[in-house]
């Protein structure tokens, strides 16, 4: 198979969707890897590395698209390259389409098969392939809130942690799964006192027994989350619901009687976001303020990391790549239910019921397609 890697283009994202270590592997099962020039560079790999273990450097996108079987990338294909998508390709990569019908619209009219790494599931209910953007995400959000907390930066001006003889911060983290795990942790070891809040009691009790006693844990509903919002200095929204948009936790009405000054962090924009007053920022202009509450809401949080990130995914997606590149995506998709599960359309049609519920849009289920 070809396998294609082209450079992203999304505002300040400088992740590549594969290391040179992960190029020789799929050189090594007998396919092709085509990555377009300075795709890595970002991340701090030359093409000269790619160039060492096989891989073939490209000059444009566009040749990368019209050669490759297989599309691996980071992030969803944007306007300019919905176009370069071609009928029967495979692309692999994040995508998030329940938050973005334009871009829906426009896979299902390119007849493409994708792959969302955010929908691949295990049988016990984890999403290998979201999991370690999560836990950078999660690590990043507090450091985000802290800096963003900052008197210069518009915030409140407190110290995450406090020092002797004065309070520190209070922090709200919203959802307990690995975002919210990681962010508590993070946030908890700055010396800040967090509430932890999950809609499942046996994920509460899981959290209770491994957090430090500086983190409480409490059951996620609109009257708990209203009451310790307006007491936070900072709130990190980590709710996810599989494929499907981001439920508004924090609406509107709540700002009001918030903390003047006080930081949101929605790590759950890419879906939506779970803030009502979310709406997507970029790395080069991350903040804006309502009602005196500051959002932080980068799309790509983890692209300021790239080289910690870049790694972290590659690990993930690479058996995963191996596999449909070794197999043919049909047999593949056939054979793995976790790949199945992460099949989100399919020659113009959506097989990922949460897509198509979110757009009202038709919905094939994914075995009626890859059983012809």
């Amino acid at each position: 198979m070809i396998i294609g890697v082209p450079r992203e283009i999304k505002t300040n994202e400088n992740r590549v969707a594969l290391v040179p270590s992960g190029a020789e592997v799929l050189k090594n099962n007998g396919h092709t890897v085509l990555i377009e020039t300075n795709a890595g560079k970002g991340s701090g790999f030359e093409d000269a590395d790619y160039i060492k273990v096989g891989a073939e450097i490209v000059s444009t996108a566009k040749e990368v698209f019209d050669r490759a079987e297989m599309i691996m990338k980071v992030k969803e294909p944007i306007a300019p390259e919905y176009n370069l998508v071609r009928e029967d390709q495979l692309l692999f990569t994040y995508l998030h389409y329940a938050a973005a019908r334009e871009l829906t619209e426009a896979m299902v009219k390119s007849k493409s098969i994708t792959i969302a790494y955010e929908t691949v599931q295990k049988k016990d209910g984890s999403l290998p392939l979201l999991i370690p953007m999560s836990e950078v995400a999660g690590r990043m959000a507090p450091q985000e809130g802290a800096k963003y907390l900052e008197r210069s930066m518009g915030g409140r001006g407190i110290l995450l942690g406090g020092v002797p003889g004065t309070p520190p911060a209070e922090v709200l983290v919203i959802g307990g799964g690995i975002v919210g795990t990681h962010a508590a942790k993070i946030a908890a070891g700055l010396g800040a006192r967090v509430t932890l809040m999950d809609t499942s009691l046996a994920r509460l009790r899981y959290l209770d027994d491994i957090m430090p006693k500086n983190v409480i844990t409490m059951m996620s509903n609109p009257h708990t989350i209203r009451d310790v919002a307006r007491r936070a200095d900072l709130v990190i929204g980590a709710v996810l619901i599989p494929g499907a948009k981001a439920p508004r936790l924090i609406t509107r009405d709540m700002l009001p009687t918030m903390k003047q000054g006080c930081v949101m962090v929605d790590v759950a924009i890419d879906q939506g976001g779970c803030f009502e007053t979310s709406k997507a920022t970029t790395h080069e202009d991350p903040i804006y303020t309502i009602d005196g509450v500051v959002h932080y809401c980068v799309a790509n949080m983890p692209g300021a990391v790239p080289f910690t990130s870049t790694i972290a995914l590659t690990n993930a997606t690479l058996p995963y790549a191996v596999e449909l590149a070794n197999k043919g995506y049909k047999k593949a998709i056939r054979e793995n239910e976790e790949l199945r599960l992460g099949l989100n359309t399919y020659k113009g049609k959506i097989t990922y019921k949460a897509v198509a519920d979110a757009f009202d849009m038709p919905y094939t289920p994914s075995e009626e397609c890859i059983s012809r």
